[in-house]
């Protein structure tokens, strides 16, 4: 029978066509409040101390069509656009801010790639560029041919086209960290062209409304400190990543009695899983896709819907939606 949970994971959340980057990959505020009114018709919002409390007794406990709303990376979307809703209808969200982007107002790699790729219109361009920066860089870094990488990383997904995916995967997990942080960084500089620390403070919650958030009664916690991918680092670089987001959010005075982890990425391996166990780690949001529940999953290697997964109407068929999904 099982304790299911519909788990929604979001990142940007704005007016796009009146904003610099109208093709930045997001939801209107329109689109969020539709799809909020459609879970409203069909599911039961739970909050998360409603899932350390099922997951306390064994199972059960949970509503039927249980449902709850996951926001990574901190964005100040997050603030003034989603927060208002969910506070108008009584709704708790779960925030996963990122402690460099808020402490040190640094700009992700992540979000450097977003924004890179929303300012031209034609991506083989990008490409181009990036193997323009390889053939400069081979010497110092020994890369594979740019063939290579491309027939390598060039393949379509559900959201993008293949040379979107090559951009993608080459500048956040194809080559080592130093070379690809280097590219991430010239790229940046080249076709977005802001001051990182401005852009920062523009792109992200500050710490006061991230509190102000936690004081309204929206869940905080874990995404990591530097937003990295965890299943590539040793062991030792994993626990100190826990041990700085941790102190990020206890300056932050929230609650780490019942903290959870966000995988940046997704990405997971055994020795990060025990090391969160062993600091205390309550839950674990993937971005596996899927319905996740209580009583088969792993409580921290649980399943999550994209946004993109959901209706943006709502109006919308249940049915209709629930055989996509499946």
């Amino acid at each position: 029978m099982g304790n299911p949970i519909t788990i929604v994971m979001y990142h940007y959340v704005r007016e796009l066509e009146h904003s610099r980057f109208p093709d930045i990959k997001g939801l209107t505020v329109q689109q969020f409040r539709g799809q909020v009114e459609y879970m409203q018709r069909f599911y039961t919002f739970v909050t998360v101390e409603q899932v350390f409390a099922s997951l306390k007794n064994k199972g059960g406990g949970l509503p039927q069509n249980a449902a709850m709303l996951t926001f990574d990376d901190g964005y100040i979307d997050h603030f003034t656009n989603v927060f208002p809703i969910l506070d108008e209808k009584g709704i708790q969200g779960c925030f996963f801010p990122i402690g460099k982007a808020v402490s040190e107002h640094r700009v992700l790699d992540v979000n450097k790639v977003h924004f890179v790729l929303a300012s031209v219109s034609d991506k083989m361009e990008i490409v181009s560029l990036i193997f323009s920066l390889l053939d400069e860089l081979r010497p110092a870094y020994g890369f594979e041919s740019n063939e290579h990488y491309y027939q390598t990383y060039a393949q379509a997904t559900r959201y993008d086209p293949p040379e979107v995916v090559f951009i993608k995967k080459i500048l956040q997990k194809g080559l080592s960290e130093g070379p690809r942080t280097e590219l991430t960084n010239r790229l940046f500089s080249k076709y977005v062209g802001l001051d990182e620390a401005a852009f920062a403070r523009e792109l992200y919650m500050n710490a006061d409304q991230i509190r102000c958030m936690a004081k309204a009664g929206m869940y905080i916690s874990s995404h990591g400190y530097e937003h990295r991918w965890l299943d590539t680092v040793p062991p030792e670089e994993q626990q100190t990543e826990i041990e700085s987001s941790l102190r990020f959010l206890r300056a932050l005075g929230c609650d780490l009695q019942q903290w959870s982890f966000n995988y940046p990425y997704g990405a997971h391996n055994e020795s990060l899983l025990s090391a969160l166990r062993a600091s205390g780690a309550r839950l674990g949001f993937t971005t596996k896709v899927g319905i996740a529940d209580l009583d088969s999953e792993d409580p921290l290697l649980l399943s999550r819907l994209n946004t993109n997964d959901l209706p943006k109407d709502n109006n919308a068929d249940a049915n209709e939606w629930t055989l996509k999904v499946i």
